[in-house]
């Protein structure tokens, strides 16, 4: 019997949980236009309000997986794990941690995306290595894998359609906070990708999607639940997100951060979540099984070069230019700095830089989108040369704002003077990783 979207709607309305058959009729309509944008908006509505039962979730992100092309790829003897964050500033994680796990033996194929609001995405930061292109064709993208075990690519066009569809609508229609949607969003891309098993870092704190720990705690569980319902061994790990991951914001900086990473020379709080979750991802894919091992086979291929090597081969496989990775001065830089800092007579400490608005001068300098259709000025970004904790001396700076003209400088500094906070005693330093979430796969009804 043909189900009508306005049933569908009223049953969930009616704080009902919908039958699978309801969960795929829904998805197949918004793909096939069926469900009107009206109509579609208003069951969204309904599940902000109502929420979803996990067998509601599981359907959905089913349902959203299998409604484009999914990648198999038996050809690749390698365990096959991926990583997903739910969004940070200064979170370049993806450009150190693919070709650092690639090089320890697993194959990593990426699928991320693009930046908006405060929160900046991969595919930009690569895009600012001249000549980097994340688009490949299917047999690209496979050739690449077998040859160099990574690739770092945005969505295609016929992966996942709907949640190209309704993510665009939940956008505009204050529908994205949903745990659920999130998760059926965040699931069916990564799942489609023909992952043996996956990684997440689920952020909380001022710069993050989700803006308190038991948010964020339950957001985590739930992505972990759905994906092993689906058959997919999945770890989060709950990091913290109240300033921003190690010194670079903006995307030609957080490229040169990134390489100084894979040098050995990167911050300490960087490096403490990328190692962390390289080794969550070493030991799902089997290649060693103790926290131990999997951390000093991470350390010794940056210590060798390997995976330094790595992200080299990955700029050239996809045509970009990999003598960045020995000359920062061929990525897109800025011809003016300038130095900021706040006025105090007496030495204090930092008590703490929020990462929100860290990101949001970023973004008025031009380093991130306002809008969807905002064109990113790569080299633009700012530099932070304290951190909370840090003792700061009358007249010291604070952060180095790369900028191109005095309109965003002015704009972006107006932002940092409500985003740094200074203190006459030391403040408490928070544990960074708060938090390990797992469970073993079982498969879904």
């Amino acid at each position: 019997m043909k189900m009508l979207p306005q049933e569908i709607i009223a049953c969930k309305r009616d704080g009902l949980a919908l039958t699978r058959d309801q969960v795929e009729a829904f998805v197949a309509g918004v793909v096939s236009g069926e469900f009107k944008d009206y109509q579609s908006s208003a069951l969204l509505m309904a599940i902000v309000l109502k929420g979803m039962t996990p067998d509601e979730t599981s359907w959905l992100t089913e349902a959203m997986m299998r409604s484009g092309r999914i990648v198999d790829l038996p050809e690749i003897s390698r365990p096959k794990v991926d990583k997903h964050s739910t969004g940070g500033v200064g979170d370049k994680v993806s450009l150190i941690l693919s070709p650092l796990v690639a090089a320890c033996g697993l194959c990593v194929p990426m699928m991320s995306g693009r930046g908006l609001g405060h929160t900046g995405g991969t595919l930009d930061k690569l895009e600012a290595i001249p000549g980097f292109s994340t688009e490949l064709n299917d047999a690209a993208y496979r050739k690449q894998l077998q040859a160099i075990h990574q690739a770092m690519i945005g969505q295609s066009a016929d992966m996942v359609p709907a949640d190209r569809k309704l993510y665009a609508l939940r956008d505009v229609t204050a529908t994205v906070e949903s745990i659920p949607l999130i998760c059926g969003s965040i699931l069916s891309k990564k799942l489609a990708e023909g992952i043996d098993a996956l990684v997440l870092d689920v952020k909380f704190g001022h710069g993050a999607f989700m803006p308190t720990e038991a948010r964020g705690r339950e957001l985590a569980e739930a992505l972990v639940a759905i994906s092993g319902r689906m058959g997919k061994p999945t770890t989060a790990l709950l990091t913290r997100m109240e300033q921003p991951l190690g010194r670079m914001i903006g995307n030609s900086l957080e490229v040169i951060e990134a390489i100084d990473c894979l040098r050995g020379e990167g911050p300490d709080d960087l490096m403490e979540v990328t190692y962390a979750l390289c080794t969550e991802m070493l030991m799902l894919g089997g290649i060693h099984a103790t926290v131990e091992d999997a951390k000093s086979a991470l350390k010794a291929a940056i210590q060798s070069g390997a995976a330094l090597q790595g992200f080299r081969e990955l700029i050239q496989a996809q045509g970009g230019d990999p003598r960045v990775t020995d000359d920062y001065q061929l990525l897109p830089l800025c011809d003016f700095t300038c130095e900021f800092g706040l006025e105090h007579e007496k030495p204090m400490y930092v008590s703490a830089l929020d990462a929100r608005s860290f990101g949001e001068a970023a973004c008025l300098l031009g380093a991130g989108r306002l809008s969807t259709d905002s064109v990113i000025d790569p080299a633009v970004g700012l530099e932070l040369l304290k951190k909370v904790g840090d003792l700061v001396q009358p007249n010291e700076p604070i952060v180095r704002i790369h900028y191109r003209d005095t309109e965003s400088l002015e704009a972006a500094q107006a932002r940092l003077r409500k985003a740094v906070h200074l203190s006459l005693d030391a403040p408490a330093v928070l544990p960074l990783i708060v938090d390990r979430i797992s469970r073993e796969p079982k498969k879904m009804s």
